[in-house]
């Protein structure tokens, strides 16, 4: 097994798609924690710097880089069939199963770092930004919680992204539905009220109950889990993905 993590892992790294998918989540939650810091304390706006509200919300936002978390953990599984490398892989080890645990160890790991770097860049962003406005944030407490909540959150959907490639195999196909499911079914479910009640127990909702995205005064919070009741959720997905994922590899006919 650890020989086989090993060639996940060279897999990886001599390839560029890590380092865009990094550069991408960096932008994108460093970006959307400026965003909120500037307008925070505007009228309508997010909670005034220096609130534990806008601080939560700010470092919150590290987890918006789940979405290139899950085409990475996407991309590492369905490159096999798309680069058509799977028959030379199975062969060498036949044991598909160990093929597929391989790749979700590999990519757990690889999620670490992926969400450290994530996370400091947006504790940085909002530190630096939130200080220039008079009220630099702690990094310890709930704030510290929060973070440590969304570089979970980013370990666990790279796990669900190898899953969910390993269950439909075609790559774009793979990405697209799930962007489409994260950005357009969950915010629908989400807004309107008959569906509002099955959203807490969804990956988004699940996701917002860890990092506290919601939670703010006079925010439209929907109904929401515990905090620890979301990390639960997420991780059961994972672990559901993961097991699927690796039922199906084994089972169907490499093409």
């Amino acid at each position: 097994m650890t020989r086989l993590v090993r060639a996940e892992w060279t897999k990886l790294l001599t390839t560029r798609v890590w380092i865009g998918l990094l550069l991408g989540a960096c932008l994108l939650a460093g970006g959307f924690a400026a965003l909120i810091t500037g307008l925070a304390g505007r009228p309508d706006g997010p909670p005034a710097v220096g609130t534990p509200q806008y601080e939560q919300l700010a470092l919150s936002n590290a987890s918006n880089a789940v979405a290139l978390a899950l085409i990475l953990g996407v991309i590492g599984m369905t490159q096999e069939y798309r680069h058509r490398t799977a028959t030379p892989t199975f062969l060498t080890t036949p044991r598909r199963g160990r093929v597929v645990t391989a790749k979700l160890v590999a990519y757990a790991l690889a999620g670490v770092p992926f969400a450290l770097v994530v996370v400091a860049v947006t504790a940085v962003v909002v530190v630096l930004y939130a200080g220039a406005r008079g009220a630099a944030p702690s990094l310890t407490g709930d704030n510290l919680q929060v973070m440590a909540d969304a570089g979970l959150a980013i370990v666990l959907y790279a796990v669900i992204g190898v899953g969910l490639g390993a269950l439909l195999r075609n790559q774009v196909g793979a990405i697209v539905g799930a962007l489409v499911y994260l950005y357009v079914v969950e915010p629908l479910l989400s807004a309107f009220q008959a569906t509002a009640g099955v959203y807490k127990w969804l990956p988004g909702g699940a996701l917002e109950a860890m990092t506290a995205t919601f939670r703010g005064p006079g925010a439209a919070a929907p109904d929401l889990l515990e905090r620890w009741q979301g990390a639960l959720v997420l991780l059961g997905y994972g672990l559901v993905a993961a097991l699927l994922g690796t039922l199906f590899a084994v089972r169907r006919d490499v093409v």
